[in-house]
């Protein structure tokens, strides 16, 4: 949500001055000493500003681990598949974003939603932990918390990263890159270190078909970024939006992955699309309008695109529009693209044929409603896919907290960290 968001203000320009703090550990390949960014790096051959490294490459490369069932720059096969039934459920679990001390609520919750879907993948899409954590150890642990739940299940699952993910970095030393190589330890974890782009772990994880090895799903997961810089080209970005936003590198990579999936399946391979920040297109499908933001629009809006659920606070995408939502218009093989990053939005609809929608936070740690309502709408997003069916996915739904009979009292129930699995360091 944005600063003048009048649910949650005070928590999100708290983010933000945290943020400044780990302003040398942005993974999104900005020199901001020198006001020069992966964008300055892209108009230099017009003449625009001076060519920048792109320091990310170095920081992904000094971790790189083997990557399971990696065929491709960022394609991961051979982890999931349909079962004979057809059918097959993901699970998002959002802004678990909490320190060693993880709410208990949370766990409950995961657990609850684990044990009534019975999914076959799980994503925790961004914001895994926050910037309490003051040690390596309780950074793992943090996120051992979190992930325990589809281990000892025995369901593959894979994260994102949210802006808030190296908020601990400066005090730990502990990147996104040491969080890929220690999560790659766990069994049911897929995430690799991605295709070579900007951010971190960026992949698609194809579903195969029940008959035979051949894509019939794809599940895209892509690093959304942390926070904008300072200024780019010598211009402030002062009164812009403080988020961060896909880099034309990553889009450039979904659309070669996208056609090496339609090459080789020999169709377009439909599937989802998972990442941490929104995109500028969720706000316009809410007034169905670029420039009109009034709530008298809505209701007209809510009847074309179809939307279901709340907006309890302004959306809150960065500073330019990525052209990802144009990229998947072009591709035509996304059915939908889903968000958390503002807690307590969980609307989604149709916009022009692509279901945009969020999941609301998981964790009951981060802000959420104001006053007694504060964690009302803690929950997850459910998704069904069907093989036999056109375009394979079905729809989703949010389940609730409140529906599982968890206590959503407002004040905090701070936890103690899980064991490890014996077989994570």
């Amino acid at each position: 949500m944005n600063d003048d968001t009048p649910n949650g203000t005070e928590d999100r320009r708290a983010d933000s001055e945290r943020s400044k703090g780990s302003a040398a550990w942005n993974r999104r390949g900005m020199l901001q000493a020198a006001g020069v960014t992966a964008l300055g790096a892209g108009l230099a051959g017009i003449g625009a500003v001076p060519a920048a490294a792109k320091p990310w490459k170095d920081k992904k490369s000094k971790k790189a681990k083997k990557d399971k069932g990696r065929s491709e720059e960022g394609i991961v096969r051979g982890e999931l598949a349909f079962p004979a039934s057809g059918a097959f459920t993901i699970v998002q679990f959002n802004d678990t974003q909490d320190s060693h001390t993880t709410d208990v609520r949370t766990t409950e919750l995961q657990n609850a939603v684990l044990d009534d879907a019975k999914p076959d993948f799980v994503v925790i899409n961004g914001d895994v932990i926050d910037g309490g954590p003051k040690t390596v150890t309780e950074v793992k642990q943090a996120i051992n918390n979190v992930v325990l739940p589809m281990e000892q299940r025995q369901i593959p699952w894979a994260l994102t990263f949210g802006n808030h993910d190296e908020d601990s970095t400066g005090k730990t030393g502990f990147d996104e890159a040491d969080m890929i190589d220690f999560i790659s330890q766990y069994r049911y974890n897929l995430n690799t270190t991605g295709a070579d782009v900007t951010g971190t772990s960026n992949q698609v994880v194809t579903v195969s078909s029940s008959t035979g090895d051949d894509d019939a799903f794809a599940i895209w997961l892509l690093d959304s970024g942390r926070y904008a810089p300072k200024e780019i080209a010598g211009q402030s970005l002062e009164g812009y939006p403080n988020w961060d936003w896909l880099r034309f590198d990553q889009i450039e990579w979904y659309a070669r992955a996208s056609r090496a999936l339609e090459e080789r399946a020999g169709r377009l391979v439909p599937g989802l699309v998972f990442q941490h920040i929104a995109l500028h297109e969720h706000r316009m499908m809410w007034y169905s309008s670029i420039d009109f933001r009034g709530e008298s629009a809505h209701p007209a809006a809510k009847k074309k695109h179809s939307i279901v659920g709340e907006r309890n606070e302004n959306e809150c995408p960065g500073p330019f529009n990525s052209g990802m939502f144009n990229a998947m218009l072009a591709r035509g093989d996304v059915q939908g693209l889903f968000v958390g990053h503002d807690h307590i939005n969980t609307y989604s609809g149709n916009y022009f044929g692509i279901e945009l929608g969020y999941s609301p936070s998981t964790g009951f740690g981060p802000y959420g409603l104001p006053g007694e309502k504060r964690n009302q709408l803690r929950g997850a997003r459910v998704f069904t896919l069907e093989e036999g069916v056109d375009g394979v996915y079905t729809g989703s739904e949010v389940r609730f907290a409140r529906n599982y009979g968890i206590d959503i009292s407002p004040a905090a129930q701070r936890g103690t960290p899980a064991e490890f699995p014996e077989y994570v360091k």
